[in-house]
Formats: C-alpha cells, structure tokens, sequence
C-alpha cells in the first residue's frame, strides 16, 4: 500500500530545513521510508541535503532536483533557500531508475535505457515520474523513449529541473550523487492511482509570429531567415550579447495549439522557454521543433492568470467528485468544460492519462500551474500533445499524491 507525505519550508541551514521537512511529513521519530523526492533552490547544499535525508531515512530511495522555487504551506517562494519534498512508503510497489548524460540529442534512447531498468526493477509498473535535465533535453523524445518499452498506454508525468532563472546549469539528485544531465523516473505498480493534471500559464501571444524555417531536433537554426538567437533578441529589444537569463523572465514563446487540445488546455498556446543557446546561434526548444512551425511573444495576463487558476480549480474539485461518485474510478467522461473522454479501458488507471490530487488536502489554488508533464488524449486517440513545462516555473513536490490512502500532515 502506497502512503504518500509532502512538507516545504523556507529554513536557510540545508540539514536543518531537510529534518524539518522529514519530521513535519512524518513526524518525529518515524522519519523512515522508502523513497525521498526533494526540490531544491539553488541556494541549498544538495550534498547536505541528500546526507540529512539519508541520516534520517537511512531505507530510502533519494532523488530530487535543482528548482526556483516552490508553492507549499508557506505560499509561494522564489527564494534561493526553498525546500519541498515527498516522502512515500511502499517499497513493494515502488521502482527507482536513472541515468547521466542526457540531451537533446539522446533523450530517446537514454529515456529508452531509463525505462527498460525500471521495468526489468518491477514489471508492475504502470505509472511514472520522470525528471530530467531542465537545460539541453528534447521533452517529446523523452515520452517516446518511456512509451517504447512501456507502451503508449503507461501514464507518464514529471518534470525538468531548474536553475534560478538564468538558464546556466540545472541540478539532479539520485541516491548520494548530484548531476548536471541525469534524468530519474520513480514506477509505481498500484493499478489503483489516478492522476488529474490541470496546466496553465496565464500568458497571451502578442504581434507577428516568428516561423522556423531551419531546424534540428530540438535546436532553432534559424527564425524568419535569419539567425535564431539574433532574430530572437531583436524582437525582445536586446541585444545579440543578452543571455538566456536576460531573455528567460520576458522571452517565453507561444506554440499554437489544435482547437481540441486548446480547449482542454484552456488558452490557444502553449508556453515554451529557451534555456540554453550555442554560439552559432542556435536556440535549443523544449522538444522536437519543425521548420514552418510559428512561435510568438508572448505577455503575462493577470487577470487572465487568475481566472484560468478558478476555472482550473473547479474543474479539479468536479473530477475529484466524479471519481468518488463513481467508487474511486474515473467515469468514462470528466465532468467540465475542456474535458476529453476518457477511452475504452481507462477507467481502471492503467490505461489512463489523468490523475486525482489528494483530494481536500489539495487547496493551493497556484497547485494546478505547476503540473509539468501530461499527456492527453484527445477523442479518437489518434492525437497527443506531450508536454513538460519547463523548470522556470515554480517546482512543487512531485504531484504524487493521488493514492486511496494518501496521507497529508
């Protein structure tokens, strides 16, 4: 049986803040589990953090992440002293994989080498957390490498890792290493796990759109004709010397979606950031990008960031109503403006792409934004959108926590 605990704190001492953390979760004295995921701003002393949840969860699997920020108890901090963490016992149903040296280039086949540990750790697998590098890593590729050992039916979330805004270097933990380009997955085998996943960004697209007209992969050789970085910061107003940290708090671009998935997702676009640039010019994406694909500016809506935060919420609140209506089970639709029916045999959660937060303990109305990977199938399955929102967001502890016998201190 899959328990699951989650504390945050603003605590600067990185011992102190992970004890603090551990004992509010599961209290003092019984501070033991199977698994630690820990997000950390970059202030923190990951080695230290690691060694006090290893001193304090001596049978525990640790990973974790470098982050901005986290949204907790506290409410919502970009410090660069914030720590969140999830603790989960049931070692029975849990598998833990991963590996070092993955970027754009290999996120398939390192995604493919990650998965095909989990699945040799624990066959049951049918659920899976993933995070990897938040700079340099073709998202998409990463899916297809975990649905090719798994299948396309697996239910896949997560997220990438983070620095504090400046698109330089982005932090992995596992066990008692710290990574720069390490990617980790968490399995859990319990057929009984739902996941609800509700995204937004709050942003609006603004004048002409850019188009692609060179690409490889995940890297932008070139926008409008012209040098892709060049191009880029000329339309921010900067300079061609500006750095991914100069370009990541204004530059966010926005993809157009299909009418189907716009709907589902609440807002025309998706958001996308670029962290990292080569001194050709290049722009690395978020994933795979095509030539002829359009990408625009794009400008914070407040308003519209707090409309779409209640609408998210309710809808929320009435899929977690419908699945203790239905005895615990997803209904075949979710109830709600925007949602997609589910297809046949997705009712049990192996099948299905949608999860179930924790019920009433989830209150945070800045929860849902934070979400980073989901797939959603639209009617018909024949199309996804895959997608892991960036680590420039704020981190929260992994979403894990949609279990029958969750547990919240």
């Amino acid at each position: 049986m899959l328990e699951f605990f989650s504390a945050s704190t603003r605590m600067v001492n990185s011992r102190r803040a992970m004890a603090e953390c551990l004992e509010a979760a599961l209290g003092e004295g019984t501070t033991d589990c199977d698994l630690v995921v820990i997000h950390a701003s970059m202030g923190h002393d990951y080695a230290a953090l690691i060694a006090e949840a290893k001193a304090l969860a001596p049978s525990a699997r640790i990973v974790g992440s470098s982050c901005c920020g986290v949204v907790g108890k506290e409410g919502v901090s970009e410090s660069m002293k914030d720590l969140a963490i999830m603790a989960v016992r049931g070692a029975a149903e849990l598998a833990v994989a991963s590996v070092d040296g993955i970027y754009g280039h290999n996120s398939y086949q390192k995604s493919a080498e990650l998965a095909a540990q989990l699945k040799a750790a624990n066959p049951g697998v049918n659920m899976i957390y993933f995070l990897g590098s938040g700079i340099d890593i073709a998202d998409d590729r990463c899916i297809a490498g975990i649905e090719s050992v798994f299948g396309p039916e697996v239910t896949i979330f997560g997220a990438t890792s983070a620095d504090n805004m400046k698109g330089i270097a982005s932090f992995q933990m596992v066990d008692d290493r710290v990574y720069e380009h390490a990617a980790y997955a968490v399995g859990f085998a319990d057929p009984t796990l739902d996941v609800v996943t509700q995204a937004t960004h709050g942003f609006v697209a603004v004048g002409e759109p850019m188009v692609v007209t060179k690409s490889e992969e995940n890297r932008i050789l070139q926008l409008d004709g012209r040098p892709a970085w060049s191009e880029y910061t000329r339309r921010l107003a900067l300079p061609e010397t500006a750095t991914c940290g100069d370009t990541i708090p204004i530059g966010a671009l926005a993809e157009h979606l299909r009418p189907k998935l716009a709907e589902e997702y609440g807002n025309e676009h998706i958001l996308r950031v670029v962290t990292k640039r080569d001194p050709d010019g290049a722009m690395h994406y978020a994933t795979t990008i095509p030539e002829g694909t359009r990408l625009w500016l794009t400008v914070r809506d407040e308003e519209r960031i707090f409309n779409d935060m209640d609408r998210m919420m309710s809808q929320m609140k009435e899929r977690i109503g419908a699945r203790e209506g239905s005895g615990g089970r997803l209904p075949r639709r979710l109830p709600g403006p925007g949602s997609l029916p589910l297809q046949p045999g997705d009712e049990g959660g192996t099948g299905g792409s949608h999860a179930v937060p924790p019920g009433p303990e989830w209150r945070d109305p800045a929860l849902a934004r934070h979400v980073r990977l989901r797939r959603v199938r639209p009617p018909g399955g024949q199309e996804r959108i895959s997608q892991l929102h960036h680590g420039h967001l704020r981190h929260l502890p992994p979403a894990l926590a949609a279990c029958r016998t969750y547990t919240a201190k």
